[in-house]
């Protein structure tokens, strides 16, 4: 997309961009920290050189690991110090009651701005009355599928998990009769972070099992419905899924995918635009749909993820800071995010944006994906939230290691998370 055409237009676009954003008598270079995954880097210079360009400013990315987990913890030992040379932070949708003291509050400066985006995304950044980061994009995982195996097999995308299991076996014996070894039916992320935690939550919610703790603060894990869902995720494990399916993250999944060498993968937006990229074997063989359910009648369960960004409190340069993130949550920054990267717009009109939907058709069908989100446990646990996943994710990789049945894990889970609340959350 060619976001400023012809001189005119450019000098247009950066006096509004100043007067929206201001423009520091000095020029400042920011240091923005991020995880990065697939093009993550290359997108983020694309996305913020209109900014640049317009304040005079520069932007210098921190890339973090991919695991949420990792960056958590680097963010924490960050802010705890005090760190005064980072500026901005990208922040999980989950992190806003844990580190909402070290941010600036944004609610003065993006009084017009927070309106447009989806109110249930603003409310997980506001804490206590305190806007601590703005969205930037949101995220939901989907059931990715090759559409031209399940049409050499006579099948369609599955409802439920034991249909997935079943058609995924099909096709991965059948491909490796004729000859494709490294075919495998199921690829997602088992490894012992936050991600096993998004994806063992669908599992749960979707065989329902509740959501490990409910709104109210109470502890649902413990249930029949719950051991179910692990159990039949354990039994993917080495047949329709490889045994390495247990180290795993995004990526990883990703490169198996994207090979062509997995005939399901549950993964986010980000992979659709990679998956369909020229250097991609699966480029235009594949569609996505809502996860499976456990049984029929139950719900599809995606977890809600979303990135935002927030200022630093310690930061020395707050007021470029400000605008840069005022300029990132914007519509014009999220409309390129959108189709250069597929991520899903958290402003509510770019749903209905032409140009999104001729790049990325993908992003209006997410929508019946975004429908079915279901958030992980941060809003009742609050600051206890990273103990109680840590907990889960540990149950849960037992579970599927063969290290204890589910029923024992997650009765000893309850009793652990039992010990963390203590009084109260």
């Amino acid at each position: 997309m060619k976001i400023i055409e012809g001189r005119a237009l450019r000098a247009t676009a950066t006096a509004a961009m100043l007067a929206a954003f201001g423009a520091p008598v000095a020029a400042e270079e920011l240091f923005y920290v991020s995880g990065a995954v697939g093009n993550a880097v290359e997108d983020f210079k694309k996305i913020v050189k209109p900014w640049e360009e317009a304040t005079g400013n520069t932007v210098t990315l921190v890339p973090m690991p991919a695991s949420t987990t990792d960056q958590f913890g680097q963010y924490r030992l960050w802010l705890a110090a005090g760190a005064t040379d980072i500026d901005l932070y990208q922040t999980d949708v989950i992190w806003a009651p844990q580190l909402a003291d070290h941010f600036v509050d944004l609610t003065e400066a993006a009084k017009d701005l927070a309106p447009t985006h989806f109110p249930s995304i603003i409310e997980s950044q506001t804490v206590n009355g305190k806007l601590v980061a703005l969205p930037i994009f949101t995220d939901a995982p989907a059931l990715y599928y090759r559409k031209d195996l399940l049409e050499k097999y006579g099948k369609t995308p599955p409802k439920t998990w034991a249909e997935l299991a079943e058609t995924a076996k099909l096709i991965q014996d059948g491909e490796r009769a004729e000859g494709k070894a490294d075919l495998w039916g199921f690829v997602w992320q088992g490894n012992a972070y936050e991600g096993l935690t998004c994806n063992a939550l669908e599992w749960v919610k979707s065989f329902g099992g509740g959501q490990i703790v409910e709104p109210d603060g109470t502890i649902s894990i413990n249930n029949e419905n719950a051991v179910a869902a692990l159990e039949a995720a354990k039994s993917w494990v080495g047949t329709i899924s490889p045994d390495g399916v247990l180290a795993y993250q995004e990526e990883e999944a990703r490169g198996v995918w994207q090979t062509g060498n997995a005939v399901f993968m549950r993964n986010w937006p980000y992979a659709y635009t990679l998956g369909n990229g020229d250097d991609s074997a699966v480029k235009g063989l594949f569609a996505v749909t809502t996860l499976p359910v456990g049984k029929e009648g139950d719900t599809s369960a995606a977890t809600l993820g979303g990135w935002n960004v927030a200022v630093s409190k310690y930061s020395t340069k707050q007021e470029a800071a400000i605008s840069l993130a005022l300029y990132l949550a914007g519509p014009e920054a999220q409309k390129e995010r959108a189709i250069i990267a597929s991520n899903l717009p958290t402003i509510i009109s770019l749903y209905d944006d032409a140009d999104i939907a001729a790049a990325q058709p993908i992003i209006p069908q997410w929508k019946d994906v975004f429908l079915n989100a279901v958030p992980r446990p941060s809003a009742p646990t609050l600051g206890k939230y990273n103990e109680v996943s840590a907990k889960f994710w540990s149950a849960v990789h037992n579970t599927l290691s063969g290290n204890g049945s589910a029923a024992e894990n997650l009765e000893l889970l309850e009793v652990e998370l039992t010990d963390i609340k203590g009084s109260g959350w």
